[in-house]
């Protein structure tokens, strides 16, 4: 940590800033280890300072042994108000895309001839790419997720609920480790399948159906996801077409991953597929997005983005077709860039579409 701090560091020299703040709990915890959910960081050039409360000053104290912890009663304004002298800062960073107006305008009027500098996506650019503890971290996750896919496949049968399966797989990750599911679960039959974001209902799973279930796993505060989708009980030549059509997309979205092609073209390779088999209005998100502390980081697998990947990046590829009235297909795997490709993290089992409870 005291490492990512020195490249922090390195920026605030190119943004001609004396110090930089940090609030968002995601990056909190990259840069100081911090889980308290009161608290925040402040960087300059010689000093990392987690400033909390009485609540959380023995476990930021364990948790953040590089930094000078500071307990404080006051507001964090107050705070830096009274630090800002001591510590020499004229101009302060911000996290302009977490801070809310009224906290940003309470630091202004608080640190009075401190200029404070909005900024977007500053540490958020640090953890676009992941070093080695970061990626095995995830890859953990990736393998309680995999482990959950396998349990839950014989569990899935006419007249089982989605919301049961959902529950099932939450509970599996937990016993086996995981902090918390990565966020709410999404398994959708039938025509609910259509919706790329149907989170799990009392809809129960009929005979005939396709069902698509996406989750992931937490692990030291890293995120996996997946997505797989099978047939409940039969399958039939639409459904084996269309989930042929988006396995080779997904397949030709893995394939153009490695370091130095642009997210954009990523995107492309994968949708391109689906154009030419004419579902691209069926196809309505992006490929892909970057994976980390949170569930969704940068860079974005899309059209509209034209950041270079970097080998540490870990992404997801999940392009999807969906028919209203009908139902959908989504297949997603987690990967890692690397210099002549990728390495993907999720095995579960796509070469086919399965059918489960026949």
């Amino acid at each position: 940590m005291v490492d990512r701090m020195d490249r922090l560091r390195q920026m605030l020299d190119e943004e001609d800033l004396d110090a930089f703040l940090v609030t968002r709990p995601e990056n909190r915890y990259y840069l100081a280890g911090f889980t308290g959910t009161s608290g925040a960081v402040l960087i300059t050039e010689r000093e990392a300072c987690l400033i909390t409360d009485f609540r959380y000053d023995e476990q930021a104290r364990e948790q953040s042994p590089h930094c000078r912890v500071i307990s404080a009663a006051g507001t964090l304004p107050e705070v830096l108000a009274g630090l800002g002298g001591d510590l020499h800062i004229r101009r302060l960073g911000c996290e302009g895309d977490y801070l809310t107006y009224h906290q940003f305008t309470e630091l202004k009027e608080k640190l009075g001839e401190c200029e404070v500098r909005p900024l977007a996506g500053f540490v958020e650019s640090l953890r676009a790419v992941k070093d080695d503890s970061e990626v095995e971290i995830i890859a953990g996750a990736a393998k309680l997720a995999d482990m959950a896919y396998n349990h839950i496949l014989p569990l899935v049968r006419e007249g089982v609920s989605e919301a049961e399966l959902a529950l099932e797989i939450e509970f599996f990750m937990r016993q086996r480790g995981a902090e918390r599911a990565a966020f709410p679960l999404i398994v959708a039959s039938g025509p609910r399948s259509a919706m790329p974001h149907g989170t799990a209902s009392q809809k129960m799973l009929r005979r005939g159906e396709l069902l698509t279930m996406d989750f992931g796993a937490v692990l030291k505060g890293y995120s996996s996801d997946i997505t797989r989708t099978v047939a409940v009980g039969r399958r039939d030549k639409k459904m084996e077409n269309v989930y042929g059509i988006v396995l080779e997309a997904q397949l030709a979205g893995i394939s153009a991953i490695r370091e130095g092609v642009r997210a954009s073209e990523v995107d492309r390779a994968a949708r391109n597929v689906i154009q030419k088999h004419g579902y691209g209005e069926n196809f309505g998100h992006s490929t892909g997005h970057g994976l980390g502390l949170q569930v969704h980081e940068n860079p974005r697998l899309s059209s509209r983005d034209d950041t270079e990947l970097k080998r540490g990046m870990v992404l997801t590829v999940e392009p999807g077709i969906y028919l209203p009235g009908w139902g959908g297909v989504r297949i997603e795997d987690t990967v890692v860039v690397g210099k002549n490709g990728c390495r993907v993290l999720t095995a579960s089992p796509k070469e086919d579409l399965l059918i489960c409870g026949g």
